[in-house]
């Protein structure tokens, strides 16, 4: 039996972001490129800019099936990012990828793209402000409360300071197991 659920497969190009979006779109095939406007000041005047965030990665919404055959339609330089032990290609879950998407259309002000090696803190969720809704972990960056939502092995995408009457913890099966057992006599 095909599994024919769609997932968001990251995608590895090699300077190719912009084309094989344009080739998705075409195709109809729901992607995305991390892409963000910037002003920059040129010969004294202000002109916006289409900045590449993370140079290298399109995500697109597909099956199983349909991202080995487009790796061979769309006839660039493209492989799937892979699971480092499974070899198996990395997907993002939805709520994670809306999560991110959204984080990128505040400006560079308001969120920082970060390393992905960071300490993994606890699960949390912004119940306030313009954040309000994202998941994501609790990380101290700079002396500042922030939440990263990470992208396994691709990205991870920091906020400014958030209050910490801002947050709540989402219990992981983890964090109840813990809690149970400092219960237990």
């Amino acid at each position: 039996m095909k599994n024919f659920q769609n997932y968001w497969y990251v995608a590895i190009t090699y300077r190719k972001e912009r084309m094989i979006k344009e080739e998705l779109d075409k195709m109809n095939i729901k992607n995305f490129v991390p892409f963000r406007e910037i002003m920059v000041e040129r010969n004294g005047k202000k002109i916006k800019l289409t900045k590449l965030v993370i140079p290298g990665y399109v995500f697109i919404y597909t099956d199983r099936h349909h991202s080995i055959e487009l790796t061979q339609k769309l006839n660039f330089s493209m492989r799937y990012l892979k699971e480092p032990h499974t070899y198996k290609p990395v997907t993002v879950p939805e709520k994670q990828m809306q999560d991110f998407m959204y984080l990128l259309t505040f400006p560079e002000e308001q969120t920082e793209l970060v390393s992905c090696k960071l300490k993994r803190g606890d699960k949390v969720r912004i119940i306030k402000g313009d954040f309000a809704g994202i998941e994501g972990e609790l990380i101290r960056m700079r002396g500042h409360k922030r939440v990263v939502v990470r992208l396994e092995n691709v990205a991870a995408l920091a906020t400014t300071y958030i209050p910490a009457s801002f947050l709540e913890r989402i219990e992981t099966p983890e964090h109840q197991q813990a809690q149970e057992q400092q219960q237990t006599p």
